[in-house]
């Protein structure tokens, strides 16, 4: 502003003033005797004291401005001896981090140089300025908690990669994570720092000292006889490891715990500041002073309801103060020291924000006196200094520094004005506003006053040594009572205070999802709602980008205050409009995805990508939906993939597209999330190999496919999303089966999907880390337990033995106390009721979506894949996470949404329309884990019968070309608990072993389904067709499986016995282990099914029959002689017991195959037991000992070579008396007389066939069949299975046209 100060013509917004006295009447402002008196209380001198009447100047609004000069230029004299360069300090005047020359390795630095990310393994840099002597202090915000060394080294000090601050000779540092100190050797020092904690690094080069404070609170001395002399000068500086985050504060802003007699690295603005000061003593005076016209007086004034009310004589008074005021609001230190903590005063007086209209008032008179870009200015650095004041804050008992600072959040939001600006520029594309829903957990439990607020700690103690919980629930002693109670109501007033912070935050929400305030342009909801979608953009195309990245425990806590806030708005909108649905009943409608209003970036659909969708599905879209594809859209959608898919790393660099610009400088490179705390700029990228540093970098990520397309969404307007006159905005492109009946704001739909979206992208991964803490709490609980129980049994002589158990008593107590603490905190902030509630709801709001996609055929394609994922990834965190302190079978309608949610995982898993092989794999596991749970599998059986037998149908379906080990675990839990020793949940030779986690669907105990095995049994009858190749493929993969499992185990007991020392592979013995289980699961799938419809084996009058059974005796007796002979290759690998083949045992796979025989051969009607018998004994594999090998009965030339090893035992299925029942074995004895029986018949009346008469492929069995038309011959069963695949003549290649029965003739 040229003008400013020059000459009385007062230029900023132009006021013509008038001296003449008549002129006063009609402008308003008072008479020159009252003037001048205000003018005086107003503009008091320094020292505070007013001259008498008689001797102070008459002040009018003409001579206002001179008196002001010379009232501001009054301490400046004083000031300037000050402000002179101090000694001890040597480089620039304005203190930023070294990017020229200063640094080692890859960094990432922010533009305003004071905030850095480490991009390599160990990389360090050091600031511009260095100091020689005196006491000096410099603040760091610590962003992460990772791996760092601050604090101070020489222009002498060389690091590396490896080596950094601390590590060299002439540096000194702290480090936190470690808990450590540094200088060359290292020793404990200081606490552990977390995100959210300041680090002061204080130097005294008088007496030659270095300290180090963490929030204000000191850690003591950490060096001192620190090197000094000629040519020592120490720089501040950081070492940290990839990913690590800090801000420096070097005196560019006030120092948040200054320490009195050092000074920080760069000069605080005094002159400026004590000229910010004086002006808002003058503002505070106009706010005090009214003018009384009628008495001619001046009076005192309630300053909270002070209004301007248009009076003239206060606004120019006003405006020569802003005059002066303006351009000082304009500089960050001033804006936090002067203005923040003057409206900070302003709220502390308590009442609601609402109370306080001083800050509005306040807030209009910027916005009227001051230049735009000056508010603007003023506005970005007030909310700058409060989102770091908020995310610095310690946590203290009440949390009222929190609440403090998002009071005055809330105060400046509620300004019309400043919110929309905010809102355009700031608080999503400079700030991490996010940062505001957040509440950091406490590491150090006693600094945040948990110990007064929780004074009892209390831990469950309802685990066993195994890590399951304990099935005789032990009667609480009165102790334990009172102390779990008391630790209750700690929790309760924690919670209570917790709420506090979350009503603010939910505030903030409410204000910004506001539409009503339409006064200058759009309503804030809709400009929210075009910054969200960017921030969703942002976090979904840069998955691999951790600078971009919303931390996942700030998204956490921003879903739960987004749903609050939506679900106000939503049933608020129901109240105004009652033909609209309720919030409990929310859902997105199908057409938000395809018609193109909502952007969902490239994220995938289910039918695949959307180019290919619109491409098929053109049709459909237009008859359903009325929607039109642009042809030209089209083809310029293909062209975008072949550009996408061969763009090359060189012509993206070339071509800068946006995703190149997120390194470094690039104009729309975004905020840093981990270096600054709260800047957005573009980060800098320092790389020590670098030729130039501002030449825009391509970052390191794998980022190299990602395209960001500029969003349609940045030119919506309210009436594009809401509609109007017809136009129904969002919601264009109604299907048919879609119900017309409004359902909310078309904005709220917008924003549900937004939380859906959110929820996949990182909420659902906090959620399942911040069970760890739970689980630490039953890990020490567990070894408290058991220590206390040594200290019992422990003998008094032993009192050595005795003080190190008590000691390690008194360590697990006290780590017990602190985690109990920290799980209050957790459960309060992340797995409280309202928070279960809120996902509950999510979990819901899913289920209905996607039955109403569903119901839209063809189009349900469009909707994007995450809505499937967070289905189910919703209801595994309520199971599994809330799980110990919430219970999720006490939510409404929990069986209806079990049901619900059944019907979708049953339908799904094998439709069609979906067509990613990940999301098939997971709507498989989902089922899977489903039908393991009492609960869930009750849901399965409740869905409709059309729906289960179209399951069952699927499941049923052929094992070839898709992934069928997911489809045959769920027939197999559908089975357990029915076949044949099959009621063990953990395999009889583990349970002395402890289960990694007994809360796995393979772990939970048997749970059989009859109806679903009636279903499947009616179904394996009823259709001829479905039957036999459901079966061949079964037995193709257990042939298969069982061959893999047998040849790997071949080249283990090689490697085993080989003289030098040797590694097996951990990934093939698990894979062995795996073949091993597929083949057993296979093998009770066969005996489920004999079991159910022996019919499909034993009635001939089946086309397949005879082949099958014959397959499946061929099988059967591979599986047995492998695993039964003596001293095998089997059993030496068993008794190996190598990591990793635990489940590899002779019992789970006998009792399979066992079961298969008794059904077959004894619980079935004569004649079928007799084909099964002659089929068995045909088969040449066939060995009467294998079956004797069950009941223990051993071959006596083994029994003789094994006399000498008597405590080598052998296999018996009787010495599984609590597997196996006493009426099945009877079963097995019975099977193995009859067998003895039968094979001596066949034995006696076989007759010697000779060479000629055998079957020429199988040499096993007699020529039974001729082909047509070339009349070659084989036995029946060969023939059969190869015709299953071929259609060629073994022999001469030609096409099989019949086969029929071969006798030989009598005459030969």
């Amino acid at each position: 502003m040229t003008s400013r100060g020059a000459g009385t013509a007062f230029s900023r917004k132009n006021y013509r003033l008038s001296t003449e006295p008549e002129k006063s009447k009609v402008t308003g402002i008072v008479n020159s005797r009252l003037l001048n008196d205000y003018l005086h209380r107003v503009f008091t001198s320094a020292d505070g004291n007013q001259p008498a009447a008689a001797y102070r100047k008459h002040l009018t609004f003409q001579n206002l401005q001179e008196h002001l000069d010379r009232l501001l230029g009054e301490e400046n004299g004083s000031e300037d001896s000050r402000d002179q360069v101090a000694e001890g300090r040597l480089g620039p005047s304005t203190v930023v981090l070294d990017h020229t020359s200063g640094f080692e390795g890859l960094l990432l630095v922010d533009d305003d140089l004071l905030g850095v990310i480490g991009h390599s393994n160990f990389g360090s840099i050091r600031a511009t300025t260095c100091v020689y002597k005196g006491k000096w202090i410099y603040e760091v915000l610590i962003s992460s908690q990772g791996l760092m060394q601050i604090g101070w080294c020489t222009l002498n000090c060389r690091f590396n990669q490896e080596e950094g601050v601390g590590d060299t000779p002439d540096s000194y540092a702290y480090d936190g994570n470690r808990v450590r100190k540094w200088n060359v050797t290292t020793t404990n020092y200081g606490k552990s720092w977390a995100a959210g904690d300041i680090v002061s690094c204080l130097i005294d080069l008088d007496e030659g000292t270095i300290a180090f404070c963490l929030n204000g609170i000191s850690l003591g001395t950490a060096f001192d006889n620190i090197t000094r002399g000629a040519g020592m000068a120490y720089f501040p500086a950081i070492s940290l490891s990839f990913k690590e985050s800090v801000a420096f504060n070097f005196g560019s802003r006030p120092l948040r715990y200054p320490v009195e007699g050092y000074r920080p690295l760069q000069d605080p603005p005094i002159a400026d500041l004590a000229k910010a000061r004086k002006l808002l003593g003058y503002l505070k005076n106009v706010i005090h002073i009214g003018i009384d016209v009628t008495e001619g007086k001046l009076v005192e004034k309630d300053t909270s309801m002070w209004q301007l009310q248009g009076e003239p004589t206060v606004l120019i008074t006003l405006a020569h103060i802003f005059n002066y005021f303006s351009p000082l609001m304009c500089k960050v230190y001033l804006v936090e020291d002067v203005l923040m903590t003057f409206l900070l005063s302003i709220l502390e007086r308590g009442g609601s924000v609402e109370a306080h209209p001083l800050i509005q008032q306040l807030l209009d008179l910027m916005w009227l006196l001051m230049e735009e870009y000056e508010v603007h200015e003023c506005l970005k650095q007030l909310l700058m200094s409060l989102l770091r004041a908020y995310r610095f804050s310690p946590i203290i008992p009440d949390l009222g520094l929190q609440i403090h600072y998002l009071r005055l959040t809330i105060a400046v939001l509620k300004h019309e004005k400043s919110r929309k600006y905010l809102l355009s520029n700031v608080l999503f594309d400079v700030l991490r506003s996010v940062v505001f829903f957040y509440i950091k957990s406490p590491l150090r439990v006693e600094e945040a006053g948990l110990q007064e607020l929780i004074p009892t700690t209390w831990w469950p103690n309802r685990f066993t040594k195994e890590g399951k919980e304990s099935k005789e629930v032990k009667e609480e002693s009165a102790e334990e009572r009172l102390r779990r109670r008391a630790y209750e109501r700690g929790c309760q007033r924690l919670k209570k205070r917790i709420e506090v912070v979350e009503g603010l935050q939910v505030q903030i929400l409410k204000l910004l999802l506001n539409n009503k305030d339409r006064g200058g342009g759009e309503a804030s909801r809709y400009i929210f709602l075009n910054k969200f979608r960017k921030f969703l953009q942002e976090n979904a195309s840069n998955r691999g980008n951790l600078t971009v990245l919303c931390p996942p425990e700030y998204m956490v806590c921003f879903l739960h205050r987004l749903i609050t806030a939506l679900r106000f708005f939503w049933d608020g909108h129901k109240a105004k409009t009652p033909a609209a649905l309720s919030s409990e009943e929310a859902y997105v409608p199908p057409q938000l995805f395809y018609n193109g209003k909502v952007d969902y970036f490239d994220l995938q659909r289910l039918g695949g990508l959307l180019s290919h969708l619109k491409k098929t599905l053109k049709d459909d879209l237009a008859a359903k939906a009325n929607v039109l594809i642009d042809p030209a859209e089209l083809q310029a959608v293909t062209m975008d993939d072949l550009d996408e898919d061969e763009e090359s790393a060189t012509s993206a660099a070339q071509s800068q597209r946006p995703s190149t610009a997120l390194a470094i400088g690039g104009a729309l490179a975004r905020p840093g999330w981990l270096s600054s705390p709260t800047l957005g700029r573009a980060n800098r990228f320092l790389s020590t190999a670098a030729v130039s540093l501002m030449n825009p970098r391509r970052p390191l990520g794998a980022l190299e496919k990602i395209k960001v397309r500029t969003l349609s969404v940045e030119q919506r307007t309210e009436e594009d999303i809401e509609g109007s006159h017809g136009n129904e905005g969002l919601l264009v492109g109604r299907p048919p089966e879609e119900p017309d009946q409004p359902i909310t704001e078309n904005s709220l739909l917008e924003v549900l999907d937004g939380i859906v979206m959110m929820y996949n992208l990182s909420v659902h991964q906090q959620l399942g880390k911040m069970v760890g803490v739970s689980d630490d709490v039953n890990e020490y609980a567990m070894a408290l337990k058991d220590t206390e129980e040594k200290i019992s049994r422990c003998p008094k002589r032993r009192r050595d033995i005795h003080e190190e158990l008590l000691k390690s008593q008194k360590v697990f107590s006290e780590k017990l106390n602190h985690l109990s603490r920290r799980l209050a905190w957790i459960n309060v902030t992340i797995y409280s009721k309202e928070k279960m509630q809120d996902i509950y709801w999510l979990l819901r709001v899913c289920i209905r979506t996607i039955e109403h996609g569903d119901r839209t055929g063809s189009l349900f394609a469009f909707m994007p894949e995450f809505y499937l994922s967070v289905t189910m990834n919703s209801y595994s965190a309520l199971k599994n996470y809330f799980s110990p302190v919430n219970s999720m079978e006490e939510l409404p309608g929990y069986e209806e949404t079990l049901m619900r949610l059944a019907a979708i995982l049953a339908k799904h898993f094998a439709d069609s329309r979906i067509v990613g092989t990940d999301i098939r794999d997971s709507l498989m596991q989902a089922l899977a884990s489903y039908v393991c749970y009492p609960h869930s599998l009750r849901a399965v059986e409740r869905i409709p019968e059309e729906q289960r037998i179209s399951m069952m149908k699927n499941l049923l379906a052929p094992y070839e070309q898709r992934p069928w080990a997911q489809t045959n675990w769920i027939l197999v839990r559908l089975w357990r608990g029915c076949g044949f020793g099959y009621r063990y949940t953990r395999l009889p030779h583990l349970l002395k072993t402890k289960p990694e986690d007994a809360s796995l669907p393979s772990l939970q105990k048997p749970c059989p389904s009859t109806l679903l095995q009636r279903h499947m049994a009616d179904l394996l009858r009823s259709d001829r067709d479905l039957a036999p190749s459901f079966l061949n493929s079964v037995l193709n993969q257990l042939n298969w499986a069982f061959s893999e499992f047998i040849g790997m185990i071949q080249e283990i007991q090689q490697a085993a016995e080989r003289l030098e020392r040797n590694f097996v592979d951990s990934r093939q013995l698990k894979v062995c282990a795996t073949c091993f289980d597929l083949s057993v699961s296979l093998l009770r799938v066969l005996e489920m099914t004999v079991t159910l419809a022996p019919e499909i084996f034993l009635d001939w009058n089946r086309p397949s029959s005879e082949l099958l059974l014959r397959r499946l005796a061929q099988l059967l007796n591979q599986v047995l002689n492998r695993v039964t002979a003596e001293r095998n290759l089997f059993d030496r690998v068993v008794n190996l017991r190598l990591p990793g083949l635990e489940s590899v045992d002779h019992y789970p796979i006998l009792v399979a195959v066992t079961g298969i025989l008794v059904r077959l051969l004894v619980d079935t009607d004569v004649q079928g037991a007799e084909r099964a018998t002659a089929v068995l004994l045909a088969d040449p594999c066939f060995q009467l000992r294998s079956i004797q090998y069950l009941l223990g009965h051993a071959e006596p030339s083994a029994l003789a070579a094994a006399a000498p090893a008597t405590d080598k035992r052998h296999f018996s299925l009787h010495t599984y008396t609590e597997y196996i029942s006493t009426e099945e074995l009877v079963k097995v004895d019975k099977m193995l007389s009859h067998l003895s029986e039968e094979s001596k018949q066949a034995a006696a009346t076989t007759l010697p066939t000779s060479e000629e008469d055998l079957c020429p492929i199988c040499y096993a069995h007699p020529i039974s069949a001729i082909f047509r038309p070339c009349s070659h011959k084989s036995c029946k069963a060969c023939i059969n299975q190869h015709l299953m695949n071929n259609k060629d003549c073994f022999f001469c290649k030609a096409t099989i046209t019949g086969v029929d029965d071969f006798t030989k003739p009598a005459s030969s």
